[in-house]
């Protein structure tokens, strides 16, 4: 790197393809074991001691410090296919590092890395050609039994998978209770306004779902306020109910003491002032990001309204989407007034405060812009909570794409085994060097279902074969075969109920051909060195 001027270290061609290649292979590695039904889960531990334990790929990756760009690029990938689809984070990055490790091998065998991006570009097209045409389902062939079917074999390697019968159906009611749809008249299943609430103590089957409704981990602010407000006014805001203070560095100079007691009386009524107007505008329930202090709970309790301090900021924009209420910041007009825009308040059938566990919550009833839902959670500690939590945002995420695309393709490694054999059979009719590419290709795809039964320990290389022999049979009724992995077989796995959203599997060979490609393009790596420390006492002479 002397030669160009720069204080780094270079590497190119061989040496920086083979360290992407191991860095890739570690990370795909580390989440192997996680893939599946019978997956196991990976504890991890930070710095100051904090313990996170699950399988889902996304969170493992992002709870890792990883150091190495190329590596970045899968961790990266889990979360891009987390927040697009919610399931299928273990499975993209298998593939983008299997396609990567393969397509390295053809390099070395001196085939050309535009040949073989162009080879799995080609491969990518055909294989979404044939999951549209040929392995999509669509669900209303399938009735109302397909969405909670997806449901569980969402949540079939996760902590939920022992009660998926309770689990499908609070998912499926909770997104369908949030249904809206397009100007276009299209269905669309907002998962942000499933509010989800985590309590300690009884079953996680006493998880409960409060359907056009919302629910607030907060409590009145006073005891003497009303338990339940009927025809709800609320006023959303985002600043403190203080008594009012002379700002820090004004100086008042008073002649009589008498006058201090003046100037603090004013303060009150400055702050009287300000929670009449807000109470004037009609609002009957009160809830602001920041503190109350006893002087304004006065004041609240007297005019029988409900307030609660400190409630989360996305809790507040939340509640204001469902409510059609407004966040407040300040009370302050563009003509330097104190006003309260009855505009702002946000309007609900009830609010009401009830005991949760060993806390008591905020109900918000019959939300009058849009439908909102919470999710109330019971375990028996915070590590099972999160993880139930994690686990149903996958389940719900899954639930929302298989309703908006109403189409599912049987699980179980089927799709992987019927594209291997048809991207098999492609390339062979391919008479340019990108053959080579799909035939790598059409292979790389196997590591799933040879993944799902290494991990269920049954023998990978006699169920692959199956699968394999069942798709290369051209019979339209074996289409759908795919593993069993509790009886160590294959089966049909669209009758057996294991489905996937169809997106899903898209999106995952989409994503993981993307992220393959972009590492392989790289044939030269600088890493500059960091500068010296420079000498304080030599800054100073030079000065």
């Amino acid at each position: 790197m002397a030669g160009l001027g720069l204080d780094g270290e270079r590497r190119s061609g061989k040496e920086v393809r083979a360290e992407n290649v191991t860095a890739t292979t570690a990370i795909a590695n580390i989440v192997k074991s996680s893939l599946g039904p019978v997956g196991l889960d990976k504890m991890l531990v930070d710095e100051v001691g904090d313990m996170t334990i699950t399988n889902d790929g996304a969170t493992i990756l992002q709870r890792l410090e990883v150091e190495h760009p190329a590596a970045k690029v899968l961790v990266e990938l889990a979360q891009l296919q987390d927040s697009e689809v919610g399931d299928g984070t273990t499975s993209v990055v298998l593939v983008a590092a299997e396609l990567l490790k393969r397509g390295n091998e053809l390099v070395k065998s001196g085939i050309h890395p535009t040949t073989i991006m162009s080879g799995f570009r080609l491969a990518l097209k055909e294989a979404v050609k044939c999951v549209k045409s040929t392995l999509m389902v669509p669900t209303d062939e399938l009735g109302d039994e397909a969405v909670a079917n997806a449901a569980k074999t969402a949540m079939a390697s996760k902590l939920l998978a022992p009660h998926d019968e309770f689990w499908s159906r609070l998912a499926v009611d909770a997104v369908r209770s949030v249904r809206t749809e397009t100007a276009d008249g299209k269905a669309r299943y907002p998962v942000s306004a499933i509010h989800i609430l985590k309590a300690h103590g009884k079953s996680s089957l006493e998880s409960e779902l409060v359907t056009n409704g919302f629910a607030i981990n907060a409590c009145r602010a006073a005891q003497g306020m009303p338990t339940v407000v009927k025809d709800a006014k609320i006023a959303l805001l985002d600043f403190p109910l203080q008594r009012h203070k002379v700002s820090l560095g004004v100086s008042v100079e008073v002649e009589d003491v008498a006058e201090v007691e003046g100037i603090r009386q004013r303060e009150m009524d400055i702050t009287k002032e300000r929670v009449e107007k807000i109470l004037a505008a009609g609002a009957n329930v009160v809830l602001t990001t920041k503190g109350i202090d006893d002087t304004c709970l006065k004041y609240f309790v007297e005019a029988g309204a409900i307030a609660a301090r400190r409630v989360k900021k996305e809790d507040l924009n939340r509640l204001a989407r469902a409510t059609g209420g407004q966040v407040a910041v300040t009370l302050a007009d563009t003509e330097g007034n104190e006003t309260f825009d009855p505009a702002c308040l946000g309007r609900a059938a009830s609010v009401g405060e009830e005991r949760v566990g060993d806390s008591e919550m905020i109900y918000i009833r019959g939300t009058a812009n849009t439908k909102a839902t919470t999710v109330v959670l019971r375990g028996a500690n915070e590590f099972h909570l999160d993880e139930i939590d994690r686990s149903l945002h996958d389940v719900l995420m899954v639930v929302k794409r298989v309703l908006e695309s109403a189409a599912v393709v049987a699980g179980g490694g089927a799709v992987e085994a019927a594209l291997s054999i048809f991207l098999e059979s492609f390339a062979h009719s391919l008479g340019t060097r990108e053959q080579l590419a799909i035939a790598e290709f059409s292979e790389a795809l196997l590591v799933v279902p040879r993944t799902l039964a290494v991990n269920a320990a049954c023998d990978a290389i006699d169920l692959v074969a199956q699968l394999r022999a069942h798709h290369s049979a051209a019979d339209p009724n074996l289409k759908f075969t795919g593993l069993d992995l509790t009886n160590g077989r294959t089966r049909d796995n669209l009758k057996a109920g294991v489905l996937e959203p169809a997106i899903s599997k898209i999106k995952c060979l989409r994503f993981a051909t993307e992220a393959a490609i972009t590492i392989l393009r790289i044939d030269d790596s600088i890493k500059l060195n960091p500068p010296p420390p420079q000498d304080p006492m030599r800054k100073r002479r030079h000065r």
